[in-house]
């Protein structure tokens, strides 16, 4: 029922200068019912990979549950970039809600600071660290990142580890959220590890999955995407579609990180007026960006090819 032999392999990098966000190389992967975006990273895992799968798959062929709302509320992700280019950034979005990249160094809070002063009082700004700090970096960074953005709704990832998290919950006052989808909780409870859930829907398996565990969760959730263009970004969307309740603006504005797509210019999610449209399906591909942005470097093909080949096998 999937083409997997004649998927096109694709690679688009990152804009030039965007620090935090990495590019999008991936598969294409074509159903009965539409198409599907795999795209795990590479130093995954086999099973993660085998969960990107599942989700390409899911998009392709059973499709998404009927969502509940037809738009959604979307975070602008700023990047690790200057603190003008980041207000401007903030405000081309027509966002109010704003993710913001923090790398340690000494320009974190005069980013966070600009982009309160872009998008004003009300907006919720939120950090994004990626894992890359321990408890007491973690400890002694955040409040100052919480002084200088005006108030923080929450820091995503600031350790890598379920203990590492819940000390550091234990130390600061701003809340922690906590992207579920490759974390092992070390004998942990959820509750103990973070404050918010984030929910990824390509790594935790589709939209079904991901709702799934937000059911069984006692934590409010947060939706969000990273490293896929607007075909992979669209499951995160159905997912923030059929949550009965959707406390945050979701983090999946990363599109415009991105320095092209492979779907049309009227179907690119990136958006102006701090929203992006629930769709029961993918949008399709559009041919001449796929041949804009085919992979053709041998070794690489033939790693994507065994990567796919893999993760088949532990379907």
């Amino acid at each position: 029922m999937i083409d997997f032999d004649g998927a096109p392999i694709f690679a688009i990098p990152a804009h030039e200068g965007y620090r935090g966000f990495g590019g999008c190389e991936g598969m294409l992967l074509e159903g009965p019912q539409g198409w599907g975006e795999f795209c795990p990273p590479r130093t995954g895992s086999d099973l993660v990979a085998a969960r990107w799968l599942t989700s390409a798959i899911e998009g392709g062929t059973v499709g998404w549950p009927d969502p509940m709302r037809g738009r959604v509320t979307v975070a602008v992700a700023v990047p690790a970039v200057g603190a003008d280019a980041a207000a401007a950034i903030a405000v081309a979005s027509g966002c109010h809600a704003a993710d913001v990249m923090s790398t340690g160094g000494p320009d974190d809070a005069d980013r966070l600071a600009a982009v309160r002063s872009a998008l004003g009082p009300d907006a919720a700004i939120r950090c994004l660290v990626d894992g890359s700090w321990d408890v007491d970096t973690a400890a002694a960074a955040i409040p100052r990142l919480d002084t200088a953005a005006g108030g923080l709704q929450f820091v995503q990832q600031p350790c890598a580890t379920a203990r590492e998290l819940a000390a550091l919950r234990r130390r600061i006052d701003v809340r922690v959220a906590v992207d579920v989808s490759d974390l092992s909780s070390d004998g942990l409870t959820m509750s103990e590890v973070a404050d918010i859930v984030v929910l990824d829907a390509a790594p935790l398996g589709g939209v079904r999955r991901a709702l799934r565990f937000a059911e069984k969760c006692d934590l409010p959730v947060v939706v969000s995407g990273a490293g896929q263009t607007s075909m992979g970004l669209a499951s995160g969307l159905a997912l923030a579609g059929v949550l009965p309740e959707l406390s945050f603006a979701c983090g999946l504005g990363t599109a415009a990180a991105l320095a092209g797509d492979i779907v049309p210019a009227g179907r690119t999610l990136i958006t102006a007026d701090g929203y992006l449209p629930v769709a029961p399906s993918a949008p399709a591909p559009d041919p001449d960006r796929i041949a804009q942005f085919t992979l053709d470097d041998v070794e690489s093909v033939a790693w994507w090819r065994e990567r796919l080949r893999t993760a088949r096998e532990l379907l």
